[in-house]
């Protein structure tokens, strides 16, 4: 990834405005131990306080490596509550890479988000009703499928 993805001025951006990037040896302990680092490249996304949020396994092109930080950095703002910046990054995601492998989960928790804002359940049935238009064999068609009986 060093070569391909890390260098992209797109790759950077993101990073610098929005992490504090660092890099850990798979042999270097005790981090490499703690972070069950087992295979390069693994790339976490970790929350404010330290709560691990996204993990990978293996490369990724820059097309795919942008929307996977940018649904860990949601899925922090969803764990700690801040529906609003979740909302914003999932919209992103949905916007900028819609047809990324992280773009069916951000659907997904793009209708949560809203739901608990809102307290509407319509908006998960929303969700379901875009997520089997758009991603019909994906993993978060199954997940959803209960918001259709709302």
């Amino acid at each position: 990834m060093d070569a391909v993805s890390y260098p992209q001025p797109t790759v950077v951006d993101l990073i610098k405005l929005n992490m504090v990037p660092l890099r850990v040896a798979a042999d270097s302990l005790p981090l490499s131990k703690d972070f069950r680092i087992v295979w390069t490249p693994t790339t976490i996304v970790l929350d404010y306080y330290g709560k691990e949020q996204q993990r990978t396994i293996g490369f990724m092109p820059p097309e795919e490596l942008i929307p996977s930080l940018l649904l860990g950095i949601g899925k922090a703002d969803f764990s700690n509550g801040t529906y609003n910046d979740a909302i914003l990054r999932f919209n992103e995601i949905l916007s900028r890479h819609k047809e990324s492998a992280a773009a069916p989960e951000a659907l997904y928790l793009w209708g949560v988000c809203r739901y608990k804002t809102s307290k509407n359940a319509g908006n998960l049935k929303e969700a379901y009703q875009r997520l089997t238009a758009e991603y019909p064999k994906s993993e978060w068609v199954k997940r959803a499928s209960p918001y259709n009986l709302l």
